[in-house]
């Protein structure tokens, strides 16, 4: 490889983590040539510091968990989890952090991936340096589509880089359980990852600034997950401030806002994301390093005709499959602009993201899970919808009781009462993320009650709790 090499693509994508392999993938398949860039692992944060590692240390807790509730098999799981057996499964599902699949899959696409720092160095041109530190020059003749997605975002306290905190990466790929681990957050990273690390054996303190957990959710998701934590044998503090943190002799000490202290063997920041893009070369198109980036729905950066940020860089939806579903639409809109086909860019349509506004799924794979898409109810109400919440106790349902003993859980449909469609819908308890989808379908397809009735679930299903909704709606 001569110092400095120029190579002439139809796109450019930055980044090949989930998000930026499915835009290569569609630009392919329309028969665009495609160079994609990644300075880390083929496959990105999802599949090797939060997805796959996380749910697959989550799943054997979680499968204790419900193995616990049957009878006939609770008395044979009483006993610790196997955290080596736990770990090893963990990194079977992220190949033990080598992307050589992923690398193949991409080959198999017809993709050339270039390894090595991409930046923007001016309009439709990426400049590479490779690992050897040679320099490739990428050229792109429609689009170059920013997919670098996010990073744990840490706190400005004093020391914290001398205390080398956990973020969310370290606390999926630890090699050993800690004895004592401080989480600080109440979002999905650290409910997630208090679960799984109580559950293989550390004593985890849960610090949360705020009121309750998940406060994007509706209010009773936090609270029945932080009464199952708590009942697990986490101590979860809300209204609490971390002031300082310091390593003293190999221990974590935490100095909260009324001057506790808390000692751990490590301390978890879950404090949030930061947009990946600090050093790709913004600065050269006249953006802003480290921002976000603002698009259209068909993900095309504002002000910028050739340029298209996709996934969380947008901070439309930072999940994983919101980010793949943006994948899917921008490749679409690249290929329809590049051969002039027309955009079909009406809400709903082929060129549209339309579903990162109204219908927006999650899962948070804690014991009990919660499971939401749309909007909340304090949500619709802010965005001004005429509407009523209708809450059913999942325990009311046979089939939850038939999935556990003692079952606990509860389901929220928030109606708009003037279209009679659904504009949000939360599942909490066990086993729910599976129930999911049919809400997804129902808000994103604006399904009105009335059909809604003639959708018959199985007997007996957790999933006939859409029937107890659709009943409380009509008799309220």
């Amino acid at each position: 490889m001569t110092e400095t090499e120029t190579n002439a693509y139809d796109v450019v994508v930055l980044g090949a983590g989930p998000v930026g392999e499915n835009v290569a993938d569609r630009t392919r398949a329309a028969g665009l040539t495609t160079a994609v860039v990644e300075s880390e692992l083929v496959g990105g944060e999802c599949s090797y510091w939060a997805c796959m590692p996380s749910k697959a240390l989550l799943r054997p807790v979680i499968a204790r968990a419900d193995a616990r509730r049957v009878p006939g098999l609770r008395q044979s799981v009483q006993g610790p989890l196997d955290a080596s057996a736990v770990l090893a499964h963990r990194d079977y599902y992220t190949s033990n952090w080598k992307d050589d699949g992923q690398v193949g899959w991409l080959d198999s696409i017809g993709a050339d991936l270039h390894r090595g720092h991409g930046r923007l160095t001016g309009p439709r041109t990426v400049t590479v340096t490779g690992p050897d530190g040679g320099e490739r020059v990428l050229t792109a003749r429609h689009a170059v589509a920013v997919c670098t997605g996010s990073r744990a975002a840490l706190p400005g306290l004093p020391g914290l880089d001398a205390v080398k905190p956990w973020t969310s990466r370290e606390a999926t790929s630890a090699k050993a359980v800690p004895g004592r681990l401080i989480v600080i957050g109440g979002g999905v990273v650290a409910t997630e990852m208090a679960t799984v690390w109580q559950a293989l054996g550390s004593q985890v303190t849960l610090l949360v600034r705020g009121k309750g957990l998940l406060p994007r959710m509706e209010p009773f998701a936090g609270e029945l997950i932080a009464e199952a934590l708590k009942e697990a044998g986490a101590d979860v503090r809300t209204g609490t401030s971390v002031e300082s943190v310091t390593r003293e002799n190999g221990t974590v000490v935490a100095v909260t806002g009324t001057g506790e202290r808390i000692e751990a063997d490590e301390i978890l920041f879950a404090t949030g994301r930061a947009p990946r893009t600090d050093d790709i070369g913004l600065d050269s198109i006249g953006l802003d390093p480290g921002s976000w980036l603002p698009v259209d729905d068909s993900l095309r950066v504002t002000g910028h005709d050739w340029l298209y940020a996709v996934g969380d860089v947008n901070h439309r939806a930072l999940l994983t499959h919101q980010g793949k579903y943006q994948a899917r639409i921008a490749g679409a809109a690249i290929a329809a602009r590049a051969t002039g086909e027309t955009l079909l860019a009406e809400p709903w349509g082929a060129h549209a993201a339309t579903a990162d506004h109204t219908a927006v799924p999650q899962v948070v794979f804690t014991d009990p899970e919660a499971a939401a898409v749309g909007l909340s109810l304090a949500e619709a109400e802010e965005a001004g919808h005429r509407v009523r919440a209708v809450d059913v106790d999942l325990s009311t349902v046979s089939g939850a009781g038939l999935y556990a003993d003692g079952y606990q859980g509860r389901a929220r449909m928030v109606v708009d009462i003037e279209d009679e469609i659904l504009r949000g819908v939360t599942f909490v308890g066990p086993g729910v993320g599976e129930l999911i989808h049919s809400a997804t379908v129902a808000v994103a397809g604006q399904v009105p009650v009335s059909r809604l009735w003639h959708a018959v679930p199985s007997y007996p299903t957790i999933s006939e709790v859409w029937l107890r909704l659709l009943e409380a709606y009509r008799d309220a």
